[in-house]
């Protein structure tokens, strides 16, 4: 049977330890800040990236990767593992045109190289859909057919949850998300907005509250709804800020859920530019 190899770009935010163990292929986007580009997570990371978001006057920028890059990567992949074939997942659609340049790329593939490339869109970002990489490459490496991986993602993408719970509405206006009154009022109203993403891969807002601890403790609300009936779970968190903030949002969250597995992940540049610093992120399904 054939070996599958999977692709992804850098706003799935996989840890590195995870991409070198199950040998995934990531394939960058650009952060720019003014004239100084940068590849995500390769040329400047996470903690870099949010020091200079906080200092910068004007929000950076990001730009997708091109289909010549994919092309590129795929190419690379085929004189490596000849016969393989590949599976790409990347940034929901509805937020970047990383998936359309993928799906581009394998029209410009010669031979039967166009053929043993699938595009996948995740609908999601950030861990949200990294989780779903991992997943596929853990099935690639037990051998199991492109097909069946495609088809273990989806059921897996079924039962996952995800909330975000932004800090500060400083980003979402700069970013034109929200008007300029509405980030004002509400920040110093001290509201903590809650968002996620729909089932077309579009981030939506699910409620606002006052304060931290309250807006923590909503969003296990929503997750106890969205779960109802699991008591074993495991859960994948991802920070703009110290993962020691988020201490008190897991032991909320143990207090209604056996936790079985517990991941932290970086959110990165890409999603990061909207939400801010001090935003946390929860990804939780059935263990």
């Amino acid at each position: 049977m054939s070996r599958t190899v999977i692709v992804t770009d850098s706003t799935s935010d996989i840890p590195a330890a995870l991409i070198e163990q199950h040998g995934i292929v990531v394939v960058p986007l650009r952060v720019l800040f003014g004239n100084e580009s940068y590849l995500d997570g390769t040329e400047i990371t996470a903690s870099q990236f949010y020091k200079r978001l906080v200092e910068s006057p004007q929000l950076p920028t990001t730009s997708q990767p091109s289909p010549a890059d994919f092309v590129a990567a795929y190419e690379r992949i085929f004189e490596q593992h000849p016969g393989c074939y590949i599976l790409s997942m990347h940034l929901s659609s509805a937020l970047s045109g990383t998936y359309q340049a993928a799906r581009l790329a394998t029209d410009l593939m010669e031979g039967d190289h166009e053929e043993r490339v699938q595009v996948w869109d995740s609908k999601s970002a950030s861990y949200g859909f990294g989780m779903f990489v991992v997943h596929a490459a853990k099935l690639a490496a037990e051998g199991k057919s492109l097909e069946e991986i495609v088809a273990s993602t989806e059921e897996l993408r079924s039962k996952r949850a995800l909330y975000f719970l932004v800090d500060t509405l400083e980003y979402l206006q700069k970013g034109g998300r929200i008007g300029k009154a509405s980030a004002v009022v509400g920040t110093l109203l001290n509201i903590k907005p809650i968002l996620s993403i729909d089932a077309e891969g579009v981030i939506y807002s699910v409620d606002k509250v006052r304060g931290r601890k309250k807006a923590t403790a909503r969003m296990i609300q929503l997750f106890q709804q969205d779960l109802s009936g699991v008591t074993k779970i495991k859960v994948a968190v991802g920070t703009t800020a110290d993962p020691a903030s988020v201490q008190d949002f897991l032991e909320q969250l143990s207090s209604v859920f056996t936790i079985e597995e517990t991941l932290f992940s970086d959110i990165g540049a890409v999603v990061g530019t909207h939400v801010g610093p001090g935003t946390i992120a929860a990804y939780i399904w059935p263990a």
